[in-house]
């Protein structure tokens, strides 16, 4: 079987994506290709966001907003929109989620905190629905 790919879209890709495409990379390695842009970047990603993340050994602060691409969408297997609404491109036959999270920009960190274990828990279930057998394997 081939890697599956996950994109994830919010509108300035520096908060809830971020955290996203970070716990999935952490927590699958390589099994699954990860990516993350936005329909309008921000210049940077939310300062909070890193520091929520690292509090749980995630490093992000190596990535950047990216610009959503029609290549992007056709090119992933799952797209994950998080408050993005129409901007994003849809493609007959992909899987699409759309989660609804609270904005972590100009929230602090006590604000933040529930957003990514929000995020954590939803990336858990998107790893076990990707990869069904290893999941029951670990389990087991």
């Amino acid at each position: 079987m081939s890697t599956p790919t996950v994109l994830f879209v919010c509108v300035h890709n520096a908060g809830r994506s971020q955290m996203a495409a970070g716990y999935l990379r952490h927590l699958t390695g390589d099994r699954i290709e990860v990516r993350s842009a936005g329909s309008i970047p921000a210049d940077q990603i939310n300062p909070v966001a890193v520091e929520a993340m690292l509090e749980e050994g995630i490093d992000i602060r190596g990535e950047a907003p990216k610009i959503l691409t029609t290549d992007a969408v056709q090119d992933s297997d799952v797209v994950i929109t998080m408050g993005c609404g129409d901007a994003c491109p849809f493609f007959p036959g992909k899987r699409y989620e759309d989660w609804k999270l609270d904005d972590p920009a100009g929230q602090g960190i006590d604000a933040v905190r529930p957003i990514r274990d929000d995020i954590k828990r939803r990336i858990q279930e998107l790893i076990a629905s990707l990869e069904p057998a290893s999941t029951e394997a670990a389990s087991a």
